[in-house]
């Protein structure tokens, strides 16, 4: 395995010293790393892929340098754009390293979000014209191949991707400073939504959320036939929520969301806001984090949520830190005309013996679609 402090001295070595990006979990120990040792100014947190792309573009408009953007390889189909239409060489001719990891590798177990997207991740390179290799997993190999890709670069003006496999850095953990000290964590937050809201439909946004509504219920014993529970795709929940919000007009839709996949396609609440869904109930779980990659910060803290949904057309707001908050606002959440949204600080971090769904999400689809049917009917 590659430590990650000797990956980052290296790429500083061949005068990379910019990055931009999304974390991923395979690369969450690198990740860290750069997080804690680079810059707010060198290292940004990007609300999506795409416009990590843009970022290196500008950082090398700027300065005639390469930067490098990291991501899930779900993040490839954010970067499309900009990649074929703004950095390709028929048109701006922008160099940039990409580093992308490695969901759903063929033959290696994993989520069925990530088997397709893993299978032509190489395809897709491929396809757009970009050179990779995959990252070896050893220093040595890895210090030779960044030797050659600095080469390239003084030869080539385009991007070159390496591929990360899991387990191809070492643990690091992140600067504890990116702690926060709020009362609830966001399974507490789930669970006392579902132990008061006893009708309407949920919908859950990718990662541990979903993977915590659903121990709830099963705590409860309660049916999951009203839950979506999202998986990949994120930054989309709000959308399909608001399609289900418009179709079925006498019944509550409450749509859980987080911090940064609100924030990777924020334009999407302008169409909540526009539309004016009465029955549309947005729930932010805010704890400042990409929990599921990592736990690398997001900008959730350092904007105002509420104002800026405002503006984009909700009609209610609140905003609540504690339990005993959540529980006296609740029933006004419930009752209130919406479009409306609650943002719920949190703290970081979810149980380590948290599992996943053993309903398939095929299945899963299947009982949620018999339910609005048998609803509807």
């Amino acid at each position: 395995m590659i430590k990650p402090a000797d990956f980052y001295e290296k790429l500083n070595n061949i005068g990379i010293e910019f990055f931009a990006g999304v974390p991923d979990s395979l690369l969450k120990d690198f990740c860290a790393y750069v997080t804690d040792n680079t810059s707010n100014e060198k290292n940004i947190i990007a609300a999506n892929e795409g416009n990590a792309i843009a970022l290196a573009a500008g950082y090398n408009l700027s300065t005639d340098r390469v930067g490098l953007v990291y991501m899930q390889n779900s993040g490839l189909g954010n970067s499309i754009n900009p990649l074929l239409s703004l950095v390709e060489e028929n048109v701006y001719d922008i160099p940039m390293l990409l580093i992308i990891g490695w969901r759903g590798e063929p033959n290696k177990n994993d989520a069925c979000q990530h088997l397709k997207q893993g299978e032509v991740t190489k395809k897709l390179l491929d396809t757009i014209d970009i050179k990779y290799n995959i990252l070896p997993e050893n220093t040595e190999e890895a210090n030779i191949l960044l030797g050659n890709i600095e080469d390239y670069f003084k030869k080539e003006n385009k991007p070159y991707a390496l591929i990360v496999r899991r387990g191809t850095f070492e643990k690091y953990e992140l600067n504890g400073k990116y702690k926060n000290n709020f009362e609830m964590s966001r399974e507490e937050a789930i669970e006392i939504l579902v132990n008061n809201i006893e009708d309407g439909v949920f919908f859950s946004t990718t990662g541990k959320a979903s993977r915590e509504l659903y121990e709830i219920r099963e705590r409860n014993n309660q049916s999951h036939d009203n839950d979506f529970l999202m998986v990949g795709s994120m930054g989309h929940i709000s959308q399909i929520a608001l399609s289900v919000a418009v179709d079925r007009k006498n019944e509550n839709i409450y749509c859980l969301d987080g911090d940064g996949s609100m924030i990777m396609h924020l334009g999407g609440l302008s169409l909540v806001g526009s539309l004016g869904s009465k029955n549309f109930k947005h729930v932010i779980l805010n704890n400042g984090a990409h929990d599921s990659v990592g736990g690398q910060p997001t900008v959730g803290f350092n904007i105002d949520i509420n104002k800026t949904v405002k503006g984009l057309g909700y009609e209610t707001v609140f905003q609540v830190e504690t339990k005993k908050e959540l529980e006296e606002k609740l029933e006004d959440f419930i009752i209130c005309k919406g479009p409306a949204l609650m943002e719920i600080k949190i703290h970081k971090g979810a149980r380590d013996d948290l599992g996943r769904p053993d309903i398939s999400s095929h299945k899963r689809k299947e009982l949620f679609m018999d339910y609005l049917q048998r609803d509807r009917n």
